[in-house]
């Protein structure tokens, strides 16, 4: 009869030994070799009539290999099941016994396995403190928006020459001197942009240009810092490279006629809302603005939660062993170097997937179907935006197209684990103490681009 010692070899770390007699696998190994001679297909002999002999001598030590490693493997789950022995990923075997299999000389095996066991923690959620932002929508928050809406909905005119900050210009960018030489083998990038996304100094330089026309810039006087960031990386340099100089070649010259504000404006805008005049129309916009740093703010308090999680549940972990796994028990096999560079990012992974369980399993979160078909709905509504409004019956378009998504086990996985979290923070977020705290736009904005997990 099979059987398994266990041995602890370090802290949360054990080792398993299976031992099998041959008696534990023998029989099974006679039953496969009787299926394989039954399909066998071998020239010269009919199938099912190929004898005994030569089956085992082909096949052999093949299936008495599977045979064996099955039986260790169906023992060492049983075991873990049964002594209810909670493991990080999968047992890791530490020799390579497989070598000594031999099908003309059966007997007893060991097979070694080596465990890294969860650890036991606590969980303290009532001490936790955090900062509830509040961002108050500007008047000129407001008219940003109202401009942006007017410059979508507006149609593009072909003038001859730039007049103003509101031109986009279609352009070439060609690294070249300061004299605007070009340089051999240097950048050459196609680009279309609006005159006020350069600085305004550097404006003044465009004005009166027409198709065909040249301007040498050096990037970094060229652009603010935040515009910046994007040209660079649109030519594929790093910012250090912003001293480089680039001759524009301006291919097209276009203006967007902004939409007038009007009823026309207030349908595309909001389709589903009968909104007459203008106050209305920007009263519906700040109470989107609000939502949407409502929304922000609400992200921010779980962003607090979990890294106050993290950063204050005292947690052991086998890391030796996990190290191990890391490098070698994944799909993916990872040098020593990386593996010592992506070990913390990881052991964070693990400790935050203990943590979230437990208290999942304590607020006794739930995931139901129809929180899957509402999700559903809520991402296609998000998609569509006002489009939604022109897609006649929508109850039923949505009802349908969220049946559609459920079959799709993918999106039912993605799904599960998103709303599962947001279910979790949702509860938390009640319990813990949140100072209401006011903070610009632009702070907020800031905050969130600098912060990373």
């Amino acid at each position: 009869m099979a059987t398994i010692k266990r041995d602890n070899i370090g802290l949360l770390n054990d080792k398993l030994t299976v031992h099998l007699t041959k008696e534990d696998y023998f029989n099974g190994f006679e039953t496969s070799l009787k299926k394989h001679a039954k399909t066998a297909n071998i020239p010269g002999f009919r199938k099912g009539m190929v004898p005994a002999g030569l089956i085992k001598k082909m096949y052999g030590q093949s299936v008495f290999s599977d045979e064996i490693l099955k039986k260790v493997e169906t023992e060492l789950n049983q075991y873990l099941t049964n002594e209810k022995v909670e493991i990080f990923a999968q047992p890791l075997p530490l020799d390579a016994q497989i070598a000594n299999l031999d099908v003309n000389a059966p007997g007893n095996y060991e097979f070694a396995f080596e465990i890294g066991l969860k650890p036991a923690f606590k969980l303290d959620i009532k001490g936790i403190k955090v900062k509830r932002y509040q961002v108050k929508v500007t008047d000129e928050m407001i008219q940003n928006e109202v401009d942006r809406i007017q410059t979508r909905n507006g149609k593009m005119t072909d003038p001859e020459t730039v007049e103003s900050d509101e031109n986009v210009i279609n352009i070439t960018f060609t690294e070249s001197d300061k004299e605007g030489n070009a340089i051999e083998g240097g950048i050459n990038k196609d680009n279309s942009l609006l005159i006020k996304y350069f600085a305004e100094k550097a404006r003044k330089q465009f004005m009166g240009k027409k198709k065909d026309d040249t301007v040498v810039i050096q990037l970094k006087k060229a652009f603010e810092e935040k515009e910046l960031d994007i040209i660079v990386g649109d030519l594929g340099i790093s910012k250090s490279d912003s001293d480089k100089y680039f001759t524009l070649l301006i291919t097209k010259v276009g203006l967007i006629e902004k939409a007038p504000i009007d009823e026309t404006l207030f349908l595309a805008t909001y389709p589903n809302q009968a909104i007459k005049t203008e106050e209305e129309f920007r009263a519906a916009l700040k109470k989107d603005i609000e939502g949407h740093y409502e929304q922000q703010a609400k992200n921010q308090i779980h962003d607090q939660i979990y890294h106050h999680l993290i950063d204050h549940t005292k947690m052991e972990f086998p890391t030796p062993f996990l190290k191990r796994w890391l490098q070698k028990g994944g799909e993916k096999q990872r040098t020593e170097e990386e593996t010592e560079k992506e070990y913390p990012v990881f052991q964070d992974q693990l400790k935050w997937t203990l943590i979230s369980s437990q208290l999942a399993t304590d607020h006794k979160i739930e995931v139901v179907a129809e929180d899957l078909k509402n999700f559903a709905k809520q991402q296609l509504m998000s998609y569509m935006g006002p489009q939604m409004g022109a897609l006649g019956d929508n109850d039923q378009w949505l009802e349908d197209y969220a049946m559609r998504m459920m079959q799709d086990r993918k999106f039912v996985d993605d799904s599960y684990q998103r709303i599962s979290t947001e279910k979790l923070f949702t509860a938390l977020e009640s319990e813990v103490e949140a100072k209401e705290e006011a903070i610009e736009a632009e702070k907020f904005a800031d905050m969130l681009n600098h912060h990373h997990h």
